[in-house]
């Protein structure tokens, strides 16, 4: 289904990461809660289902620096589903006290151990193959560097020794056999990963529940895809980043943000036309209906840092080639490109421009909208068709601590614009999201359930206990449920 066919009507949708779903150990994942999670989604006639990025993530959990753009992050696997194809014991888990991460990792590693020992006509072994198959032209990269990583006690791969950092053919070769166990499971974890990924996808459409993904502009500098297409970034022969990303100083902060992603070498991906990113999107629409670009701004310009610099203070516009990428994209994928842009904050009309130009819709965040007088553009009655209305993003704090927050002028302000419908927070400004002439209204779970302080997902520039948020069944009540559908139907965003 391309953009046009998701816009097609009002719809909506609920923010929730994999990673928040019920589930042990430790996190949630692709198990019977998310087919679960569908259900109440298909319940509640909502038609959207939107996450954070998949991909693998380093020891931090963001899903915004990730170890790779194209593989899933193997601890959201699902073990109920090794356990129903008899490669994993049911009781065989090791105790939680041991870490979740360890409990999954160990449990990957006994059915990987199982899947080996099946004979060559089982059907699951042949769906391994034909898997590895179709994906090697990223998942052999992708392998070696996990196992790589691995076997260097999780050191970025400009640290490991220099025949492996500079991939000298000979080093990769001898890699190849040392570690072909290593190697194997990483393939053999990607494989169930993409199967449990697609099973969930197919069960969803069948109940008209659409998958909304999330891909950030920029990549890790400690990814397999940096580490393995060196060129197509603004690297030292060390492999360390001359130019970092980030964002100027602003209102919100006197040194900018230094994120310390690398820039890409455009005048590399334009040669090449484009191949990476073609690649990088082909892998993504196998996965979503839709895609939200994380800093879509940066397809315009970007703010370009000396990687020396330690704060943002020192670094400069820099224009990008959008035009020329998102039309060789329209080109390869269709006219109608299924995206959505993030285009919070400062943005030009440049960056305006570019996203009309491919008919892509932005984002409008209700609790940004009541500073600053009427023209605010994030107050429903400046909104566009063209858009896609939040109440909060996962950077937000919740709906009910944001308006907690605010002084007693401020919140009457804000139930004197939405005229005082008699909800309390946050259900009166889901029902203002949900009122929107926007095609697309999404809202946090934890909006849904009324949650207040302390259940954000994020607090950015902050390395504090971020991503973990998760919620319970027991926190749905029938109420969040009648109140959700009834304000869906009530503004025709009825699956």
């Amino acid at each position: 289904m391309d953009a046009q066919g998701i816009f097609d009507r009002r719809r909506a949708g609920i923010l929730l990461h994999i990673t928040s779903l019920p589930g042990e150990p430790g996190n949630g994942d692709l198990g019977a809660d998310a087919f679960r999670f569908v259900d109440f989604l298909a319940a509640a006639g909502v038609s959207v289902w939107q996450t954070l990025p998949i991909n693998p993530t380093h020891e931090d959990g963001s899903p915004y620096q990730c170890t790779s753009v194209h593989a899933g992050n193997p601890l959201l696997i699902g073990l109920d589903w090794l356990v129903e194809r008899g490669l994993l014991e049911a009781d065989a888990s090791p105790a939680a006290a041991e870490g979740a991460k360890a409990v999954r990792q160990q449990a990957l590693q006994r059915a990987f151990e199982s899947f080996r020992r099946r004979g060559t006509s089982d059907a699951l072994c042949s769906a391994f193959g034909d898997f590895v198959s179709a994906n090697d032209w990223w998942l052999a990269d992708y392998a070696m560097y996990g196992a790589l990583k691995e076997v260097n006690g999780g050191l970025p791969w400009q640290a490991w020794p220099r025949p492996l950092r500079d991939r000298k053919p000979d080093a990769l070769a001898s890699a190849g056999t040392l570690y072909a166990d290593v190697i194997a499971r990483i393939r053999f974890e990607q494989f169930v990963f993409f199967e449990q990924w697609h099973g969930l996808h197919e069960y969803a459409r069948r109940l008209g529940v659409l998958l909304f993904g999330d891909m950030p502009i920029f990549v890790a500098s400690d990814s397999a895809e940096v580490w393995a297409g060196r060129d197509y970034f603004e690297l030292s022969e060390d492999g360390e980043p001359r130019v970092v990303a980030g964002v100027p100083p602003d209102y919100f902060s006197a040194t900018g943000q230094r994120w310390g992603n690398p820039h890409y070498n455009w005048e590399n991906m334009a040669r090449s036309g484009f191949s990476w990113w073609l690649d990088r999107l082909r892998t993504q629409l196998g996965l979503y209906d839709l895609i939200r670009i994380d800093h879509f701004r940066g397809f315009e310009a970007y703010w370009e840092i000396p990687a020396y610099s330690e704060t943002a203070m020192e670094g400069r516009w820099v224009k990008a080639p959008g035009e020329a990428l998102l039309a060789r994209c329209a080109e390869t994928f269709g006219e109608t490109l299924p995206l959505v842009a993030e285009d919070l904050g400062i943005i030009t009309a440049e960056v305006e421009a570019l996203r009309r130009r491919f008919r892509i819709p932005g984002m409008r965040i209700l609790q940004f909208a009541f500073e600053g007088g009427p023209r605010n553009p994030y107050l429903p009655h400046n909104h566009a068709i063209d858009s896609v209305v939040y109440t909060g993003t996962h950077d937000n704090d919740t709906t009910l601590s944001w308006f907690e927050g605010l002084s007693a002028d401020q919140q009457g302000y804000v139930y004197d614009y939405l005229g005082r419908s008699g909800l309390p927070m946050p259900a009166a400004l889901v029902q203002a999201a949900m009122a929107s002439v926007a095609r697309l209204a999404i809202v946090p779970m934890q909006d849904v359930l009324g949650l207040g302080r302390g259940h954000r997902m994020n607090t950015p520039g902050t390395l504090g206990d971020n991503w973990n948020w998760r919620f319970g069944w027991t926190q749905l009540c029938d109420e969040h449920v009648d109140l959700l559908a009834h304000q869906v139907r009530m503004y025709g965003r009825a699956a």
